[in-house]
């Protein structure tokens, strides 16, 4: 089935990973890829919730959304079946739905490229990227319960200008996560997106890099492993799941799947 998505014309609206199990089943191994670790903190825990295959599908027509999905559900079946969907969405020009802006220090440019994929590895894996999909529960009425000074020095920022706050507590969620800050330092390039199911809310984390190094760096101390300080999101919102994708290079508009002997 995998050689069906290969033949495959993709647009610059579409994204495939694989996980460790499908890459495993095939008896080929990826350098760096690997299932997620359990993390835990005071009050807090990161379960993984690994899958055998993720499609991102972007674009603004729902409806045609839908029919783009039903149609993969059919190339893929039966090797593959659905397990779940997750509708994303872009809020107020990229903000999170607390109304603070997200991805502030993504890198740019050439930088952006250096941080999300893999190079100097040879054909097959250069221009490939590891990607990490966490999903957040967001308990917006305990944010509204904070005053504003107070959720500013939650993240660190105003949400005014999104000025970072000179004063800002250890646990503000900059400090805990700023990407400069790690030795080696620990730059992804973060694509993260609102989510709305019935009554519940929060976040889709998507995070691309050159490996898991740099996002296993920041989760680690987002919950304290380093020095018992816990991310001041917490309080306010958890992880509900994590799972570790392999996204191939594509050549020519198809997915390049040289590396696992197709």
């Amino acid at each position: 089935m995998l050689l069906r998505l290969a033949d495959s014309r993709l647009g610059n609206d579409s994204v495939f990973g694989l996980g460790p199990s499908t890459v495993s089943s095939l008896g080929v191994a990826i350098p760096g890829l690997h299932e997620p670790t359990v993390l835990s903190g005071p009050g807090a825990s990161l379960p993984v919730s690994p899958a055998a295959l993720w499609c991102w599908l972007r674009g603004e027509d729902r409806g045609q959304l839908l029919h783009r999905g039903r149609q993969l559900e059919a190339l893929l079946a039966p090797s593959y079946r659905l397990e779940s969907i997750r509708d994303t969405f872009l809020y107020d020009g990229g903000r999170d739905l607390t109304g603070y802006e997200d991805g502030t220090e993504n890198p740019k440019g050439d930088a952006a490229e250096v941080a999300a994929f893999v190079a100097g590895q040879g054909e097959g894996l250069d221009g490939s990227s590891f990607a990490a999909l966490q999903l957040w529960l967001h308990d917006l009425q305990r944010f509204e319960s904070f005053s504003a000074e107070q959720r500013d020095a939650l993240m660190g920022r105003r949400r005014s200008d999104n000025e970072e706050l000179a004063s800002a507590p250890v646990t503000a969620h900059v400090k805990r996560a700023a990407q400069e800050s790690y030795t080696p330092t620990a730059f992804l390039l973060r694509r993260s997106m609102p989510w709305v199911d019935g009554a519940t809310a929060g976040l889709y984390f998507l995070a691309f890099g050159r490996s898991f190094e740099a996002f296993e760096a920041i989760s680690r101390r987002m919950f304290g492993a380093e020095d018992g300080i816990q991310d001041a999101l917490f309080q306010y919102s958890r992880p509900v799941s994590l799972a570790y994708f392999w996204c191939p290079p594509t050549r020519s508009g198809q997915l390049d799947l040289s590396r696992l002997g197709f």
